[in-house]
C-alpha cells in the first residue's frame, strides 16, 4: 500500500476524562490515576480479538479482557499500537487492563523514483527510536477539519531518496517525509503517530527530511 490515507485521526480525549474525576484523581483512586501510555505490539489472535500486549521494554502483558480488532487485515499477527493502560494483577499475573488502544501506521520506505513526491507541510514534534531499537517512531500533526469532499484525504509515506556507503562501510539512508494536503481543510492539529520498522531501513544511520510551516527540519538517527 502506497500511502497511509487518514480521513480522522483522533487521540483519546483521556484528559477530559480525568478532569472529569478529579477527586479521584488527586487522592490516587481513580481508574486513570496510575495510567500508562506507550507504544506496544498487539497481538491479534484468530479470533481478531487482542489478547496480549509486548511493551518496547520487551514486557509481554495478556490483557485483562481481550479487545476487538475486527478491521485488521491478518489475524494471528502483531499490529504497532498506541496504548493507553492500567498494569493490574490478577491471578497472581500482571495484566494490562486496556483503556484505550490507537494502531499505528508501520509504513516501508518507497523509491522516490516511483511516485510523485509531496511536501505540504506538517507540525513536526519527534523522531526516536523505541527501547528495543526495532522502531523509529515519528510524531506529526497534521492540520485538519471537516468538509464535505470525499476526496480530501491527507496522504502520507515516506520516500528513500539516497542509501550511502561510506568508505567504513557503514551506509546512510535519505529519506523524506511524503505528505500530501489533497484539500484537507487546516482548521485544527491532529496528531499522529507513524513507526518505521528498522529491519525495512538498510542503513546504519538515517537522515530525515520533514518540511514543516517552520521551513525544512532535518534529523539525523543512528541504527546500530
Amino acid at each position: 500500500m502506497p500511502f497511509m490515507k487518514i480521513s480522522r485521526y483522533v487521540m483519546p480525549a483521556l484528559l477530559l476524562v480525568v478532569a472529569c474525576t478529579q477527586d479521584n484523581y488527586d487522592k490516587g483512586e481513580g481508574r486513570y490515576s496510575l495510567m500508562r501510555a506507550e507504544f506496544a505490539e498487539a497481538h491479534v489472535n484468530a479470533a481478531r480479538q487482542v489478547d496480549y500486549i509486548v511493551t518496547d521494554d520487551d514486557v509481554r502483558l495478556p490483557l485483562a479482557s481481550t479487545v476487538s480488532a475486527s478491521n485488521v487485515p491478518t489475524a494471528d499477527s502483531l499490529y504497532r499500537c498506541m496504548l493507553y493502560y492500567n498494569k493490574v494483577e490478577t491471578d497472581g499475573q500482571q495484566r494490562a487492563d486496556v483503556l484505550n488502544m490507537t494502531f499505528v501506521p508501520c509504513p516501508s520506505p518507497k523509491l522516490a523514483s516511483a511516485m510523485e513526491v509531496i511536501t505540504d507541510p506538517v507540525k513536526f514534534e519527534s523522531l526516536w527510536r523505541s527501547k528495543n531499537g526495532r522502531y523509529v517512531n515519528m510524531g506529526l500533526q497534521l492540520l485538519t477539519g471537516t468538509t464535505d469532499d470525499t476526496t480530501a484525504i491527507h496522504q502520507l509515506a515516506v520516500v528513500a531518496d539516497t542509501l550511502i556507503q561510506h568508505p567504513d562501510s557503514t551506509r546512510s539512508l535519505h529519506l523524506r517525509l511524503h505528505h500530501n494536503q489533497n484539500g484537507m481543510p487546516e482548521y485544527y492539529s491532529t496528531k499522529v503517530y507513524l513507526s518505521l520498522p528498522a529491519d525495512r531501513l538498510p542503513a546504519d544511520t538515517i537522515h530525515f527530511s520533514i518540511n514543516t510551516y517552520q521551513g525544512l527540519i532535518e534529523k539525523t538517527l543512528p541504527l546500530r
